[in-house]
């Protein structure tokens, strides 16, 4: 992992002298903020740069761009990777390590996730608070990077208290209703079952989803402030009365896109 983390910085930095101070991983649906960049700086496919893998979720543009939004340097990752695609976890935070690698601080995520808490609705957004790991998988295992961060990281602090009331001040400033919960990860490709989202109820999670969690595990060991946003895109199984599907996920994720955009907006604006 570090050689292919290494070799990706590297081919970067012969294209471009850009340093990003912010990290934006966009999800499901949510890939046009990355048309929002007011200049842009560099932009790459995931497939031309080495050591990266290469998004295959629907959804998801497979693009690192950087440039410039509310006066702050950003790197825009639209489109992440899962372990639903066979990578391992480690493999899927190559491209955030890289980034924190060139320098950044500050780390915001954003998915679409199923609600489980009985009080949530399909749209709503919702800062997660902490999560709960199911995969038995975790982005860090193998030889520790030493440049990032120790070998045992605490996860207490994973999501910043701090940019979690940052969120909700610009919330309240802009009008939009914003959930606070804990997040379930499940490794996929399929949907859980209804019993899984019963248990998962019982242990705190208010919402679940196939990604992030590996991604804020890396960017906690790195040091880097972080905070995660979930795009309540549909209620889970045995909440919904109908079968679930990938359109309808991406549909959600469209309806809310401008709440998402201005609560970013109004974010980097903060920070």
């Amino acid at each position: 992992m570090k050689e292919r983390i290494t070799i990706a910085k590297n081919y970067i930095e012969s294209k471009t002298e850009f340093k990003p101070e912010v990290i934006i991983v966009l999800g499901s649906g949510l890939g046009d903020y990355g048309n929002t960049i007011e200049s842009v700086a560099a932009e790459f496919s995931y497939s031309e740069i080495p050591g990266f893998p290469v998004s295959t979720a629907p959804g998801h543009a497979g693009k690192l761009t950087f440039g410039y939004k509310k006066d702050k340097r950003v790197a825009l990752l639209s489109g992440r990777f899962h372990c639903y695609e066979g990578y391992q976890a480690a493999e899927t935070v190559v491209p955030l390590r890289t980034l924190l690698m060139l320098g950044a601080n500050f780390v915001i995520l954003t998915n679409a996730a199923g609600g489980i808490n009985m009080d949530f609705q399909a749209g709503d957004l919702m800062v997660i608070t902490d999560h709960i790991n199911f995969s038995a998988h975790n982005a860090l295992t193998g030889p520790n990077i030493e440049e990032l961060g120790p070998r045992f990281p605490d996860m207490s602090f994973a999501y910043s208290k701090r940019l979690n009331r940052l969120l909700d001040e610009v919330a309240e400033e802009k009008g939009i209703s914003l959930r606070h919960g804990v997040y379930g990860y499940m490794v996929g490709p399929s949907y859980e079952t209804p019993a899984e989202i019963r248990a998962l109820r019982v242990l705190g999670a208010d919402a679940v989803g196939m990604s992030t969690v590996h991604e804020v595990v890396a960017a906690s060991h790195a040091g880097a402030e972080t905070a995660a946003v979930s795009c309540i895109s549909n209620l889970a199984a045995g909440v919904a009365q109908h079968a679930l599907t990938m359109e309808e996920v991406l549909e959600a994720g469209k309806a809310v896109a401008s709440k998402m955009r201005a609560l970013v907006d109004g974010f980097l604006e903060k920070i």
